[in-house]
């Protein structure tokens, strides 16, 4: 279920890239023509409910300040672990960052090997 969800995401993100991508092509404010006609470039059908939803929204907002609102409201939403694990974090704050330049040697490493076999796992 967990996979199904995540092909679903770009289903609910696809007005607001449209809406970005008219933004960075000049228009200050996006009709729904704009982005009907976006999404229709690359063979998706807008829903006029989400979008009708979406251009309310924003209507007259800059989304800049809306974009920097939704981080400040993300970074005070808890995100994670059940707790009992203080000591152990404590203990280990110690050794984090190697372990943190290790986990990042295997990250590049792993890009490299998927650039270098053709794989993009976002293509």
């Amino acid at each position: 279920s967990g996979c199904r969800e995540a092909r679903r995401q770009p289903e609910r993100m696809k007005h607001v890239a449209a809406f970005l991508l008219a933004q960075l092509g000049g228009k200050t404010e996006p009709s729904a023509e704009d982005i009907t006609k976006i999404l229709g470039s690359v063979g998706i059908e807008a829903e006029s409910d989400k979008l009708d939803a979406l251009l309310g929204n924003l209507k007259g907002r800059d989304i800049l300040e809306v974009i920097a609102a939704g981080r400040t409201k993300m970074s005070a939403m808890p995100s994670g672990g059940g707790g009992g694990a203080a000591a152990p974090v404590a203990a280990a704050a110690a050794g984090a960052q190697p372990a943190a330049a290790a986990a990042k040697a295997v990250v590049e490493e792993e890009e490299v090997e998927e650039e270098a076999s053709g794989f993009d796992l976002f293509d």
